[in-house]
Order: C-alpha cells, then sequence, then structure tokens
C-alpha cells in the first residue's frame, strides 16, 4: 500500500478501531457490530467476501465539496476472492437440550453441481448413526473403543432427518435411502442416498430444507456429552463430497462417499456456514468460524450465530464451565488471528501454556507452508470425563485432551500443536481422510515434530519410533483395510512421518522445506491425491520416485540392513602381517540410497564407507595392519525407515556360525519386547 493510499484511510482506521473497542466486551465469546448473514440463494456463493464482511467504504471527511469542485478520489475496496470452489452453503440453526441430551436443528442447504454432468443422486453422511447400535460397521469394527476411551455401556445416540423438501415444497423424505456401499451391512446408516425430483444440471443448484434431530451418546469417538459439557462434532446431515474428473485421478465425476468406519475420519466440499446455536442462557460456545453478531438472551435461551466460508465442516462445543481466554496474534504469515480458549476449569491457570503453544504452531507453519487464511482459532480442553471428544481438529477449531491433571506434561503442547497442523492438511488442503489418511495424519505428525523440537527441545527418538513398526502396510490405502486402530495408527501416522523423513534425509531438509510448500501452494482447496504428491516431490527433485513410493507408500515394505558375515585371513605382505578381510551386508527389506557402514580395528583406528543400498548383498574387502574388531551399519540411525537395529551390528572375534546365532537370538528377544511396548 502507498503512502497516500495510507493516509486517506487513516481517519477511517481510526474510527473503526474505536468502534470495535466501545463494542468489544471480554465477557463475550466474540463480540461483532456486524448483522445477520442472510442466505444468498442460487449463484450468489461466489460473491461473499472472505471471513468478515467489509464495510463500506467511507469518504475521509464528511464534509460535503464546495461548489464547482468534485468529490475526491476514493480507494476501490474489492471484495476477496473465493479461496476454494465453494459447493455448499449451509445455514443451520440448532438448539441444545441438556435435559434429553439432544440437539434439534433445522437447515438449508444449497448445493453447486461443479461438474459437467446433470446429476439425479446425492448422498448424504448422518455420523451420529454410527452410535445407535453395537452393530453398526463403525461399533463392529472398533469394538467400542477408540484410542484409550471406551463406549460407555448403553449410551447410543443416533440422528434422524424428520423432514426434508425442495425449496418448492416438494416432500423428500420418501425418496431417502440408507446405503451401504463399502460392506453391504444393513444395520448401518451412516450414510444415505437422496433420489432428486428432477437432476441438478452442470453448474446449477439445489436448495433443500432439513429439520433433523440428533441423540447424543456420551462422550465417544469425536463426539458427546460429558454432564454440561458438550462436543458437536459432525452433528448434522452432511453433503457428501462430489469429485471432478482428473480429482486424485478420477477418470469419471461422481460422489465419493463412505461409511462410517472404526478407522476413518471424515472428507467433503468446500463451502459457506451460517450457524445459530441456541443453549441454556449460562452456557459459552465455541464454534468454527467467527461469530456476527453479539450473543441473544430470551427465555433463559441463549442464541449464538457464527459465520465461516472456504472450510469443509462445522464444529461446536458448549459449557457453562468454561474459562475463557482470547488473546490477538499476528506474524509474517499470519495477518491477524483471534485466538481463543475454552478451558475446563481445571486448566484455567495453564492459559499461557495453551497460548505459546497455538502461536508458536502458527508461526511456524505459516513460515514453513503459508498463509494461515482465517481469522479465528479455537481451543476447546474438555473435561476429564469427556476425553473422548479430546485431541481432534476441525476448521478454526480444534480439541486437546481432557484436562485430567492439573499439570499435564508436554503432552498439553503436543496435542495442540499437532491439531493445529491439521488445519494445513486436514482444513486447508483436505485430504481424502476416507482413502488416504496419511496424507492427513502422516502430515500432520511430520509437522508436530518439526515444531516440538524447535520451540520445546523435544526431539522424536526416531529408532525407538521405527521399531514400533511390527506390521508395515500400504499408506495409501482404505482406513478400514487396517487390521486394527493400532495397525491404523502405526502406520498412518508414525510409519507415514518416518517415509516422510526419509525423504527428507534422500534429498536434505532446504530441499524438502520446498517441496511441501510448494505441495501446499498448489493443491490447497482441492483435494490432492498421493500420486499429486508425487509429481511435485519429482518437479522440485527432478528425479523418478517410483521405486521408493512402489516400496514405502504402495507397498508395505521398510528398510532391513544386516552385517551378515565377516571372514578374516591372516597373511604376509611385503614381510609383513596383515589381515585381510570379507565383510558382507545383506538388503533384506526396501531400498535406502545412503547407507553408512562403520569398520572399527583393535588399534583404535575406524574406516567409515557409504553404500547405495540397492544390490541384494554387497561384499567389501579390506587388508589392514591390524584385526576387525567389529562392523556396524548406520550406528547414528539415520535410516529412519529402518525398523530392525539389531541385525546392524556384528563382532569379529566370534566365530561366524555362533555370531549369526547370536545376533539373530538378540533380534527376536529385543522385537519380541518392543512388541509388546508398541502403541
Amino acid at each position: 500500500m502507498n503512502h497516500r493510499l495510507t493516509l486517506l484511510l487513516l481517519p477511517l482506521l481510526i474510527i473503526i478501531a474505536l468502534i470495535g473497542i466501545v463494542l468489544y466486551d471480554p465477557a463475550e465469546p466474540s463480540r461483532s457490530a456486524l448483522s445477520e448473514v442472510k442466505p444468498s440463494g442460487k449463484g450468489a456463493n461466489a460473491n461473499k467476501s472472505k471471513q468478515q464482511p467489509k464495510a463500506k467504504p467511507q469518504p475521509p471527511s464528511a464534509k460535503a465539496p464546495s461548489k464547482g469542485t468534485s468529490a475526491p478520489d476514493l480507494p476501490v475496496v474489492k471484495k476477496p476472492e473465493p479461496l476454494s470452489k465453494r459447493v455448499v452453503e449451509y445455514h443451520i440453526h440448532a438448539k441444545w437440550n441438556p435435559a434429553n441430551k439432544q440437539i434439534n436443528g433445522t437447515q438449508t442447504l444449497t448445493w453447486t453441481n461443479p461438474g459437467k454432468n446433470a446429476v439425479s443422486e446425492m448422498y448424504f453422511h448422518l455420523y451420529p448413526n454410527a452410535f445407535e447400535s453395537m452393530d453398526t460397521t463403525f461399533m463392529k469394527e472398533s469394538g467400542g473403543k477408540l484410542r484409550s476411551d471406551q463406549m460407555q455401556a448403553g449410551s447410543f445416540g443416533f440422528m434422524n432427518i424428520t423432514a426434508m423438501k425442495t425449496a418448492e415444497g416438494t416432500n423428500l423424505l420418501p425418496r431417502l435411502q440408507p446405503v451401504q456401499p463399502d460392506d453391504g451391512n444393513k444395520n448401518d446408516r451412516t450414510l444415505v442416498k437422496l433420489r432428486l425430483p428432477e437432476p441438478v444440471p452442470p453448474k446449477g443448484s439445489i436448495t433443500l430444507r432439513m429439520a433433523f434431530e440428533v441423540q447424543l451418546p456420551h462422550t465417544f469417538a469425536r463426539m458427546g456429552y460429558a454432564g454440561d459439557f458438550v462436543m458437536a462434532g459432525q452433528w448434522f446431515p452432511k453433503a457428501a463430497a462430489y469429485e471432478l474428473a482428473g480429482t486424485r485421478g478420477r477418470s469419471a465425476e461422481g460422489w465419493n462417499a463412505h461409511q462410517y468406519h472404526g478407522n476413518s475420519e471424515f472428507y467433503s466440499d468446500f463451502g459457506i456456514y451460517n450457524v445459530k446455536v441456541a443453549v441454556p442462557s449460562n452456557y459459552v460456545v465455541a464454534a468454527t468460524g467467527f461469530q456476527t453478531k453479539p450473543t441473544a438472551d430470551k427465555n433463559g435461551i441463549r442464541t449464538y450465530q457464527f459465520y465461516a466460508d472456504d472450510v469443509h465442516d462445522f464444529a461446536w462445543s458448549a459449557s457453562p464451565h468454561f474459562v475463557y481466554a482470547e488473546e490477538p496474534f499476528s506474524a509474517p504469515n499470519v495477518p491477524g488471528v483471534r485466538i481463543k480458549l475454552y478451558l475446563d476449569p481445571k486448566h484455567k491457570d495453564l492459559q499461557d501454556r495453551y497460548f505459546h503453544a497455538a502461536k508458536s504452531a502458527l508461526t511456524e507453519y505459516s513460515k514453513w507452508y503459508g498463509q494461515y487464511p482465517y481469522s479465528t482459532l479455537s481451543i476447546v480442553v474438555p473435561p476429564e470425563e469427556g476425553n473422548g471428544a479430546g485431541g481432534m481438529e476441525y476448521p478454526t477449531l480444534v480439541t486437546g485432551f481432557g484436562a485430567s491433571t492439573e499439570d499435564p506434561g508436554l503432552e498439553l503442547e503436543r496435542v495442540v500443536v499437532h491439531e493445529i497442523a491439521h488445519q494445513y492438511w486436514y482444513g486447508i488442503v483436505a485430504s481424502n481422510e476416507f482413502e488416504e489418511a496419511w496424507l492427513d495424519e502422516g502430515f500432520a505428525s511430520y509437522s508436530e515434530d518439526k515444531v516440538m523440537e524447535k520451540e520445546y527441545g523435544v526431539a522424536p527418538n526416531l529408532p525407538v519410533e521405527s521399531s514400533y513398526i511390527t506390521s508395515p502396510a500400504p499408506l495409501k490405502q482404505l482406513s478400514w483395510k487396517y487390521n486394527s486402530h493400532n495397525h491404523y495408527a502405526e502406520n498412518v501416522y508414525t510409519r507415514a512421518k518416518l517415509v516422510l523423513l526419509g525423504i527428507e534425509k534422500e534429498i536434505g531438509q532446504k530441499a524438502m522445506s520446498r517441496v511441501i510448500r510448494t505441495y501446499f501452494a498448489k493443491w490447497k482447496y482441492k483435494h490432492p491425491s498421493t500420486s499429486d504428491f508425487q509429481a511435485v516431490l519429482e518437479q522440485i527433485t527432478k528425479k523418478d520416485w517410483d521405486r521408493y513410493f512402489n516400496q514405502y507408500v504402495y507397498g508395505n515394505m521398510m528398510a532391513d540392513y544386516a552385517v551378515e558375515d565377516i571372514r578374516t585371513e591372516r597373511v604376509r605382505q611385503n614381510g609383513n602381517t596383515v589381515y585381510e578381510h570379507r565383510v558382507y551386508i545383506r538388503k533384506h527389506g526396501a531400498d535406502f540410497s545412503k547407507i553408512p557402514i562403520v569398520f572399527q580395528f583393535e588399534d583404535g583406528t575406524s574406516m567409515k564407507k557409504m553404500w547405495n543400498g540397492t544390490e541384494a548383498l554387497t561384499e567389501y574387502k579390506i587388508t589392514n595392519a591390524s584385526p576387525l574388531a567389529w562392523v556396524a551399519i548406520d550406528p547414528q540411525y539415520t535410516i529412519v525407515v529402518e525398523n530392525k537395529h539389531i541385525n546392524n551390528f556384528m563382532k569379529a572375534d566370534v566365530a561366524t556360525d555362533s555370531n549369526i546365532r547370536w545376533n539373530l537370538s538378540i533380534t527376536k528377544i529385543v522385537e519380541a519386547l518392543i512388541g509388546s511396548l508398541a502403541w
């Protein structure tokens, strides 16, 4: 902005700032003089402004121009272009009823066909139906347990759509049909298909008016209640994602619609959300987006109104016990964000730690990857008994783990840092967590470690973490195809992170930073695939990565290098006794291009070699005046994708047969021990 324009706008900025000071009430989570956002109707999505509606530009002075003069030229304030393809627009009114633990809601949804073909059916996710019986797909796959949280006996939940009409009033309820495309389980109602009365033409829209009720379970699997606390995640009938040809390798456009599985999370299209939440007057509400009107109290009910655009989900949480705190924050790539804390009283004295973790994460991620585009970031800390809602991400809102202790360790910071990483890979890039969860969870884990090491000095113990990978599986795999939740987490969190670190070890940290920043810039708001990430990697590095991806990403391999044998002979050379050594190094697993090998001699000297690691077996012939003491592969643990380290070492002064048996027996003992401790 030039100096002249700055001077023209300065009086206006001062007036706006003074108005903001007068209107702001610290007793409320967020106050604004903005008017209610009205439904825009067909074709209006592209004209919505980004995040917060702008005030109409006013002249620097209210004084009328004198006769014979023209009004001064005013700066033209353009509305920001939408950041995403706003396929959906929701207007929702929800009421929380603490007595029966139900949410009653109405919603108007406008869906715009983004494709080139007419669409004659729609799909909706009814996620709370995962908890309506022990026979749903989610409950059968999870056994009623997610992470360390067990579903409370008898605490079932459900969602019913009680009305669905077109804008013209046509009743659509008879056209709704539960479908089970993944497993055929007729007891699963988490996905429904709607046959439309008329096809929606390309670029055309349809508006649907719905009423629904949700019975929340006791907090479990990211949603529910715990006493007076409520976490409304995946709580409204949500349209499935409609993918265009070319998206994630699709040959033809169509719906990407799956049931709710024990391991799967979520995937949907970007859009606009205008949401009213009504709660008892003593409740405080945290939500996606920002508050557009002051709260209104009437007959013991308090109504909040929130707005968010360029997001693909909306969540809210409420409690009469939240300890609220707020701080503004900006950084070079964070133009301005209000960080809001909604703390369980047990953590009321830990505000500084939550703020510091959030600011550190926003600062580093925005610097490494790209700008944080939203004006708010809310952090909800559930009560201890509500931990089932903890450690989860939603657009502009994350949850910490339940407040089980008043003095938590660095797990407090780690969870916040990890969930804010999801704002980038789940939120903005919007990976498909049904089918390619590693693109979110693996990238978030990789990012989390970087912040924890830089800001808190906590480096990951990669050799131990790699040893947890006892059952490697393909990373590009449907989430419900993993054997269990532990198997899913072992691969899409830990192994995926190690695979990214393996790439970093190959190309260097500077090049890796460029790869991930380019990937984010190119694919934000576009739902990329694994192959899209590989294409960016190949573009930056100018080399083919098929072999690496086929082994570690599409395949289920890990590296495993072993000292197989050492053979020594004493010979005479030029009148002196020397030792001729033959050392055999075996590749049992996947490739890794830089394999450091150290040869240690009995006189204290050593020799280092670097092997390319691609052949099945390599032989080193070494002649030295001193006999070999031992040989070690990668003693500094730089091969981050190797999960078996015990066979990396061999002493030379033990007979070959017993040496091999000794290594193998120790390997089995250690692997058994590590396997019993695995996550």
